[in-house]
């Protein structure tokens, strides 16, 4: 059997509706391209039928892994539970809508083949790349989002919550051992943590289309995020990311439904070697 080149986790909360065209296009896409991929589906507590879905397709497709949180948790979280157990040496992850063609991932691919240690794709460094363009009011909303994290976090990338991100495994070992936010947030925390780290992080232009049936509310979601940041601000400040989230492993644990109840609880991930960067104040 070949080695595996890529694990590409995509999270899922109430997807029924478009999981499997979403599959099915990861799917084409990995053959066309001859990747040796597996694909994580961690189902984040959905009342509909996307677990089952998924585990219909994963018994025709063995690439396929279901990975279940036991109750909904949040995007941030579901990536993270998909991070830890993938098993590839590059790793990423995309929003189910699959407003990113899986096809582009081949340049968040190139990025990390050449000197970086994360790549994340962006809407806003080449705008002639938008196919479908978000209504205003997002886009005000969005920019005034991307400010602020610029201001707060000291971030100096155009597009940090296009869903459409690349690791090297052991970049999202030490990113995601770390993390701490379980929702909308958890983006720009990524990417700072791994600023304080000393990785490389490189923002790619992406082709992208808008779709409407994104549920992020940008007041309710809009001001929670904007706690969050500030959060992570402290986060730093206490000293919170100078090593791996030991507390939430354990939450994650508990949260994990036990074996063969048609579940895949978390596994710990390997250690990583201690990084002697420290995280920037």
């Amino acid at each position: 059997m070949a080695e595996l080149q890529y694990s590409i986790i995509i999270p899922a909360y109430n997807e029924q509706a478009r999981i499997g065209a979403t599959l099915e296009g990861v799917l084409a896409c990995i053959a066309s391209r001859n990747w040796q991929a597996e694909v994580l589906v961690v189902n984040d507590g959905s009342s509909d039928d996307t677990a089952q879905i998924v585990r219909q397709a994963a018994q025709q497709h063995p690439v396929i892994r279901l990975i279940e949180n036991c109750k909904n948790r949040g995007k941030g979280f579901s990536v993270r539970n998909g991070m830890l157990q993938a098993r590839a040496p590059i790793v990423m992850f995309t929003d189910a809508d699959l407003s990113s063609p899986m096809e582009e991932a081949e340049l968040l691919f190139a990025a990390l083949n050449e000197d970086a240690d994360v790549a994340i794709g962006s809407r806003w460094l080449k705008r002639s790349r938008q196919t479908i363009r978000q209504p205003l009011y997002r886009r005000f909303f969005g920019r005034c989002f991307n400010w602020c994290t610029r201001l707060v976090m000291g971030l100096p990338y155009a597009d940090t919550q296009c869903g459409f991100k690349a690791f090297r495994l052991e970049a999202a070992r030490e990113i995601f051992t770390r993390q701490r936010i379980e929702r909308w947030g958890f983006d720009p925390e990524l990417l700072f943590i791994a600023r304080g780290l000393g990785l490389r992080v490189q923002e790619v232009p992406v082709t992208w289309g808008h779709d409407e049936r994104s549920r992020i509310s940008y007041l309710r979601d809009g001001m929670q995020m904007m706690l969050e940041i500030l959060r992570v601000r402290w986060n730093a400040l206490t000293g919170q990311y100078q090593g791996e989230n030991v507390l939430m492993d354990a939450m994650d644990m508990m949260d994990a439904k036990p074996s063969g109840c048609g579940c895949s609880a978390r596994s710990k991930p390997a250690p990583v070697a201690a990084t002697t960067q420290k995280i920037s104040r």
